[in-house]
C-alpha cells in the first residue's frame, strides 16, 4: 500500500509553501492528486518527487509557462520522452547562455560607465580651486 503525505508534510519535505502546491495543481503543473474521505489532499511519493524537480526548476529561473511546457511532455506519444525533455533543456540551457551573454554586455557598459565617472573625478582633483 503507498503512503501518502499530507500538504504540511509535502511543503515541509519540499520547501513549498501549501499555497504554491495548490496553485502548481491548479494551473496543470500537476494532476491526479488522490483526495481523502475529508477531501483533504493526499500526495505519494511521486507527487514530492515531481514537486522537487519543479522546486528545481524554479531555481534555475524556468518560468511557470516553461515549467508547464515540461510536463506536458508527460502526456506526449510523438517524442519519447527522454529525447522531448533532453532537447527541452538543451533549450533552456542555450537560453540561460543567451542571457549570460547579455549579462556580460551590460556588465561592460556599467563598467565603462563606472570608469568615466572615475576619470571625471580625477580630472576635477587635478584642476585648482579658484
Amino acid at each position: 500500500m503507498e503512503k501518502y503525505y499530507s500538504s504540511r508534510q509535502v511543503s515541509e519535505r519540499t520547501g513549498l509553501s501549501i499555497h504554491t502546491l495548490r496553485y502548481y495543481e491548479q494551473i496543470g503543473l500537476i494532476d491526479g492528486i488522490a483526495r481523502d474521505d475529508n477531501g483533504y489532499r493526499q500526495y505519494s511519493e511521486s507527487d514530492i518527487v515531481w514537486f522537487q524537480v519543479l522546486n528545481y526548476f524554479r531555481t534555475i529561473g524556468m518560468s511557470i509557462r516553461e515549467m508547464q511546457e515540461y510536463a506536458s511532455f508527460n502526456n506526449s506519444e510523438e517524442v519519447p520522452t527522454l529525447t522531448a525533455r533532453r532537447e527541452f533543456i538543451e533549450s533552456y540551457r542555450r537560453k540561460v547562455v543567451e542571457q549570460m551573454a547579455e549579462l556580460e554586455r551590460s556588465l561592460d557598459r556599467i563598467d565603462e560607465k563606472i570608469g568615466f565617472f572615475k576619470n571625471l573625478e580625477n580630472s576635477n582633483k587635478r584642476q585648482p580651486d579658484n
